[in-house]
């Protein structure tokens, strides 16, 4: 990270949790640009996704098995 970015960062760190998603939002969104809409439509995916989980719809993978998971693709070094 850049000497700009970490002091940004600090300065982030240092606001009210509210402003801090806030900003993490305007930061999303203008990454994604004109598709930044996929942000508003997070909230409803996640009650989607929580609801398959509550019916056992989906099967859970303890993140200690994604990790090594994801490990074993990362490309050597």
């Amino acid at each position: 990270m850049s000497s700009p970015a970490r002091r940004v960062f600090a300065d982030a760190l240092a606001l009210p949790g509210d402003e801090r998603v806030r900003l993490v939002r305007e930061l999303s969104d203008s990454l994604l640009g004109e598709s930044a809409v996929v942000g508003e439509q997070w909230p409803e995916e996640i009650t989607r996704r929580l609801e398959a989980v509550e019916r056992g719809e989906v099967e859970l993978v303890p993140w200690e098995v994604v990790r090594e998971r994801l490990r074993a693709r990362r490309p050597s070094r």
